[in-house]
């Protein structure tokens, strides 16, 4: 299985070095008021993913933050509540909730 891993990583490789060789040709990309920018097509492929991969996690970090700090917080004792009692004529739970919730699965 390890060597299989390899090989799939290898061949990923490759692939990707294969897909930069074959796009060294200059690519223009326009931005706004006329400005240009003459780079490589597969560094234009790089940026684009790379600014993807910043955007993503930055938008991200504000879950991150609220989970770590709910982490942080000492745990709440559970809220106490009176025991619900089932009528004993009866073998069911007193809800209305069908017999798969009752039991939690």
């Amino acid at each position: 299985m390890k060597y299989l891993l390899w090989l799939l990583k290898a061949a990923i490789f490759f692939t990707l070095f294969a897909f930069a060789l074959n796009n060294q040709h200059d690519a223009t990309v326009y931005f706004f008021f006329g400005t240009s920018w003459r780079a490589p097509l597969v560094l234009v492929v790089l940026a684009a993913f790379a600014g993807g991969l910043v955007v993503g996690a930055l938008g991200m970090l504000p879950g991150w933050w609220r989970h770590r700090a709910a982490a942080q917080r000492p745990a709440e004792p559970p809220p106490t509540t009176p025991a619900v009692t089932a009528p004993l004529v009866s073998n069911t739970l007193p809800t209305d909730l069908p017999a798969v919730r009752q039991h939690g699965l």
